[in-house]
């Protein structure tokens, strides 16, 4: 416990690195910026494991809008080994998603999609995943529903596999590299206290556990 206190004194001390709040945008003008991606995310926006690509139904806006920042600046999907993230870049860069009244349009349009829960395809210790848990709380909020002020994501109702492949990225390095991505430079030391890929399945089994 004394690990879990120390990690949310420094998170706290870090928080006002998440950004500003996301800017309000247009979903009318939105649609049309979707449909590029469409052959990966789904016409919805429910994901597709097949594609290695996240849901994005039900994701907070601001969230999205600093992904996407991420991605047009190389501080994601520029890791040596992370072809999607790479895939994902090249995506992001086109020249309709230039500026951040587009993407700011783009992510309201996202936030029209019906929010259904995914299929479940992760197992796991639930109470061992509990516990494990606690240090994410902090940032990602006690129902996984994220935490804007600690550039937390929510993480109830996100595709299960995608939580696990995620986490696995930052161990081995391939997010929260750049310096200018503060909220994935705090997730590196967090995801440390995840030793193995039991502990790991333990935990999303758990985030499971929350959706609503």
């Amino acid at each position: 416990m004394k690990q879990f206190r120390w990690i949310h004194v420094l998170l706290v001390a870090v928080a006002g690195l998440a950004g500003p709040t996301a800017l309000a945008g247009d979903a009318a003008a939105g649609k049309g910026l979707y449909p590029v991606c469409t052959a990966c995310h789904g016409p919805t926006g429910q994901g597709n494991q097949a594609m290695n690509a996240p849901k994005l139904a039900g994701q907070e806006t601001w969230y999205l809008i600093k992904q996407m920042q991420l991605f047009q600046t190389d501080a994601r999907g520029t890791a040596p080994g992370d072809m999607q993230g790479m895939q994902m870049g090249a995506m992001a860069k086109g020249p309709q998603l230039k500026g951040d009244e587009a993407l700011a349009n783009l992510a309201a349009y996202v936030a029209t999609f019906p929010d259904e829960p995914p299929a479940l395809t992760v197992t796991g210790d639930v109470e061992k995943g509990k516990a494990l848990y606690a240090v994410c709380a902090a940032c990602h909020g006690d129902k996984a529903q994220g935490i804007e002020a600690m550039a937390g994501p929510r993480l109830a109702g996100q595709n299960d596999w995608y939580l696990v492949s995620q986490i696995k990225k930052f161990k081995a390095g391939q997010r929260g590299y750049h310096d200018s991505d503060h909220g994935g430079r705090q997730m590196r030391p967090m995801v440390a206290t995840l030793t193995d890929d039991q502990s790991i399945n333990d935990v999303v089994a758990y985030i499971n556990t929350l959706i609503e």
